[in-house]
């Protein structure tokens, strides 16, 4: 956008010399023809013409001028229209932005003559060469936007974003359900089984402890007799045996407690406030760890470098699985009609949503925007934008002013 302004502001100031030089040439002509018409009346037909391209000339440039400024600095009346009505201005631009594209009807009616569904399936599906440069080009305009942008800022805006999302979920009762389908489906029974394993794995690297435990405990009788040893072992012999009959038995009774108690848990989980606090203290405290906080930096450095790299080079992101992925994709919009009435329905409901719960904020931030503006500011952006086609009415008003001249000339002299 900036460089089309800047081309358009170019291209103004050059038709702006274009038309001030055809009038700087027409006086020129004016005065010479004045000087030779005595010595042949041709001259006569040029000094009409030439006069004539003056006064049209000039009457056009007034009115071009006094569009932007007051002519010659002079404050005359009905001048300098544009920069004395520039909130006007902002205003009838919001109110037609309004009416005629942010209304939700509006939107609505228009939408339902896109196929949102249908153009997204067939750019993936077969994309032509214009939509692959189409695509090269937004790819490397995202990739620029993402490196000018503030990478702390937007790390910690899109870092905030995603913690806030996390500390506003209330996971307990999603795990709840969770471990509740699975009981229902027997897939809690590897889990289990994996904590048995575990416990007996744990207890044969821990004898020494328990030994010590009990020879610590143990009376001094007890450990002169060496019966300190015998009941560690005991116990430990004990333990084992009770987690080798839970790992093979499915209806060992201490298993069924712990199912019992996985139950339970799944149950409180999803209807005890008390078990519902606690977690959400686990989840608040494991986000202010330090440890989670440098995770999601990570997260995000990689995720952005990710990004740019399918930017800088799509094809090649598009390339392999996940492009093939993509044409499949495009295939199942364009030919499955129920996916593409409800992608369709999804995007208008959307435009819709937008419309009404932004459209007013759209409208207020143009005209306010629009007010903002200082005089010079708005007159310079408006004159670049259409001043190239203004100074063609110049050009053409210097034409048609010197041929009626010519025409009104020839009238007199043939009568």
């Amino acid at each position: 956008m900036p460089a089309l302004t800047i081309r358009n502001g170019q291209g103004a100031r050059q038709m702006r010399i274009v038309a001030t030089g055809m009038l700087v040439v027409m006086a020129g002509l004016f005065l010479l023809a004045r000087h030779l018409e005595p010595v042949h009346p041709a001259w006569g037909f040029v000094r009409a013409f030439a006069e004539a391209a003056m006064v049209g000339g000039l009457a056009d440039w007034f009115a071009v001028t006094a569009l932007f400024r007051h002519p010659l600095g002079l404050p005359i009346p009905h001048t300098a229209i544009i920069p004395r009505n520039k909130d006007r201005i902002g205003d009838t631009l919001a109110v037609f932005l309004k009416d005629n594209f942010l209304i939700p009807g509006v939107v609505a009616r228009r939408m339902r003559r896109v196929d949102v569904a249908g153009a997204a399936g067939r750019f993936l599906a077969n994309p032509s060469e214009t939509q692959g440069r189409t695509r090269e080009t937004a790819s490397r305009l995202v990739a620029d936007v993402m490196e000018a942008l503030d990478q702390e800022r937007l790390g910690g805006m899109i870092k905030g974003v995603i913690d806030g999302r996390l500390r506003n979920l209330d996971i307990a009762p999603m795990l709840g359900q969770a471990l509740q389908a699975a009981i229902a489906k027997d897939r809690h029974l590897p889990l289990l089984e994996g904590m048995i394993r575990w416990g007996a794995r744990t207890l044969e690297g821990n004898e020494h402890l328990i030994r010590q435990m009990v020879h610590d405990r143990a009376g001094s009788i007890l450990r002169w007799t060496g019966l300190d040893e015998t009941l560690a072992d005991k116990i430990i012999d004990g333990l084992l045996r009770l987690l080798d009959d839970m790992s093979v038995d499915p209806g060992h009774p201490v298993r069924m407690k712990a199912e019992d108690g996985l139950a339970r848990l799944a149950e409180d989980l999803q209807f005890d406030p008390v078990m519902q606090q606690r977690v959400a203290q686990w989840r608040d405290e494991l986000l202010e760890n330090e440890a989670m906080r440098r995770w999601l930096d990570g997260l995000w450095e990689q995720g952005r470098a990710a990004l740019l790299r399918a930017a800088r080079d799509p094809r090649s992101a598009l390339g392999g699985k996940f492009g093939e992925t993509l044409r499949q994709l495009g295939e199942t919009l364009q030919h499955d009609e129920r996916l593409r009435i409800t992608i369709n329905r999804f995007a208008r409901r959307s435009a819709v949503g937008f419309s009404a719960r932004y459209g007013e904020s759209i409208v207020k931030l143009v005209s306010e925007t629009v007010r903002s503006w200082d005089t010079r500011t708005i007159t310079r952006r408006l004159e670049d934008a259409v001043g190239r086609d203004l100074q063609y009415i110049r050009v053409n008003g210097t034409l048609v002013g010197g041929l009626v001249g010519l025409l009104i000339h020839a009238v007199e002299v043939w009568l």
